[in-house]
């Protein structure tokens, strides 16, 4: 072997991948045989400034107009006629073939296919003896396409369109359109994402992203009447009759912050606040029901179940929407050693309960998450979180990402719905990447095919949830950089999921995640 040749060949496959490092980093040998590459192009080509080909790319035209500051990236396969504005990219895997014209700025991720031809399909001869057809693709300006997505010949994408990785788009998009899934459903318009915006609502579209804005829009004009029916005139209920609870102050709170962008009409900011930090005990720092005394605490100096260790999140969530913080730290945690911490994560009820086990690490952690935000707390024992965190990434099952027995009676239902409670407080709260993130994909796809809890008439909210903040919380582990653009994508193995995922209207597939 002539180790003389093994830098350019390895500079010639770094490029070929990461096409968007040539203009910067290319020797003038390495532009030398660029150019010669490109002049090579067969048919009617013509290639813009700063333009890179790779050399792995099966490039076979009958027309290009490749526009400045474009490449065709590894292994790329482009036939017929291809035409680009300026900033164009077409990455590793990319093909592009019959008639196929993409405007100024359009992002086309790896392993996707815009197929601007076809075949007719006569009864009278084989397919294979069809004569070929072809309208033609069109793409807009400012357009991202994820990776995996098909696009068939005769549709047309408006400018500033995002396709969700995975789609399979079959009809025309018009600007601004959000759209995943096979066949490809609009979600939202574009420009309505990001920030407290609400959406708005067009008229005459069944999408799903509409389905979705009139359900919210919906829910914002009852909010306040709910929140006023279920007012005793001194507490709030979950429903009309039922008993005050703690929960129901703090869930009226959540609920008019997200919807009406304000504290509950029936006290002021002020009065919400000082209700709800007076419940807290001096000597626990827990928050008991209303009525009840504090709960006792364990050896450990912290308790297992009831609904102070709820309250822990609730309160705590509350106050934070309202502006304020519990008045004081939650004693049972700050004073917890590791080794009480230990012992107390290696009795929980993993096998019989994996949603309790999950539950209860979930509110240890946020008491953890408040008392390191409290202007006077003592911070929890040294050690105790990075204890936590080890014992839980030491004990994650290498093949689900989850922690916990599936049942044989119910499933992975107690696993995935406790993963979900266990990540929340953990993981995400602290803004750490989950473990094994791609097996929990699969493992949470997996329950969600279970017909006991997703099938016709078996559906219910907290079920659905505890799938969809998973597959949320492993798609945002997972993310990785895909270049010179700053955007993200997800591992390729997780296209096809994640049109799923954008149908729920739970991931915002233009936000750039």
């Amino acid at each position: 072997m002539d180790h003389r040749q093994q830098p350019s060949a390895l500079s010639s496959d770094r490029f070929d991948h990461c096409p968007w490092l040539f203009e910067k980093e290319a020797t003038e040998d390495r532009r030398a045989v660029q150019r010669e590459r490109q002049q090579s192009l067969g048919g009617d080509s013509e290639v813009g400034e700063r333009c890179y080909v790779a050399e792995s790319a099966a490039v076979f035209p009958d027309l290009l107009r490749l526009g400045d500051d474009s490449y065709i990236a590894a292994h790329a396969y482009v036939t017929g006629t291809l035409t680009t504005g300026t900033d164009c990219t077409l990455n590793p895997f990319t093909v592009a073939r019959g008639t196929v014209s993409l405007g100024t700025g359009v992002r086309i991720g790896a392993h996707t296919s815009l197929l601007g031809f076809n075949h007719s399909t006569a009864p009278d001869r084989p397919v294979f003896q069809q004569p070929q057809t072809s309208r033609g693709i069109t793409v807009g300006d400012d357009v991202w396409i994820g990776s995996h997505v098909v696009v068939v010949d005769g549709v047309t994408i408006g400018d500033h369109c995002v396709v969700g990785a995975g789609a399979v788009v079959t009809k025309d998009l018009p600007a601004w359109t959000v759209v995943a899934g096979n066949p490809a459903r609009r979600l939202r318009d574009r420009r309505a994402t990001g920030g407290r915006q609400r959406p708005s609502i067009p008229a005459g579209d069944d999408g799903d992203g509409d389905a979705l804005a009139r359900f919210a829009e919906t829910a914002r004009t009852q909010a306040a009447d709910i929140l006023a029916r279920c007012w005793t005139g001194d507490h709030y209920t979950d429903r009309p009759g039922a008993s005050p609870t703690v929960r129901a102050h703090c869930d009226a709170v959540e609920i008019s912050d997200l919807l009406l962008s304000s504290a509950p009409e029936q006290l002021d900011r002020t009065e919400h606040i000082e209700r709800l930090a007076s419940l807290q005990d001096r000597a626990t720092g827990l928050v008991p029901e209303l009525g009840e005394q504090a709960p006792t605490m364990d050896a450990d100096g912290f308790i297992g179940e009831g609904p102070a260790l709820y309250h822990v999140l609730s309160v705590g969530y509350a106050l934070e929407l309202l502006g304020a913080s519990f008045p004081q730290p939650i004693c049972g945690v700050s004073d917890m050693t590791t080794s009480q911490l230990i012992v107390r994560l290696e009795e929980l009820p993993w096998r019989d309960s994996a949603w309790g086990a999950g539950a209860w690490i979930d509110s240890w952690a946020t008491a953890a998450h408040w008392n390191l935000r409290h202007p006077t707390t003592s911070h929890p024992t040294p050690g105790t979180l990075e204890a936590l965190f080890g014992w839980l990434l030491t004990r994650a099952d290498p093949w689900t990402g989850m922690w916990g027995s599936p049942s044989t009676t119910a499933g992975r239902l107690q696993v995935v719905n406790g993963y979900y409670r266990l990540t929340r407080g953990s993981f995400a709260q602290f803004g750490m990447p989950v473990p094994h993130p791609e097996r929990v994909v699969d493992a949470v796809l997996d329950h969600s095919r279970d017909a006991r809890y997703f099938g016709a008439g078996h559906e219910n909210a907290c079920n659905v949830l505890d799938v969809a903040h998973p597959l949320w919380l492993a798609f945002l582990s997972g993310l990785k950089s895909s270049g010179p653009d700053g955007r993200h994508v997800f591992p390729a193995q997780w296209h096809d999921s994640f049109g799923a995922v954008c149908a729920t209207g739970v991931v915002d597939a233009g936000s750039g995640w």
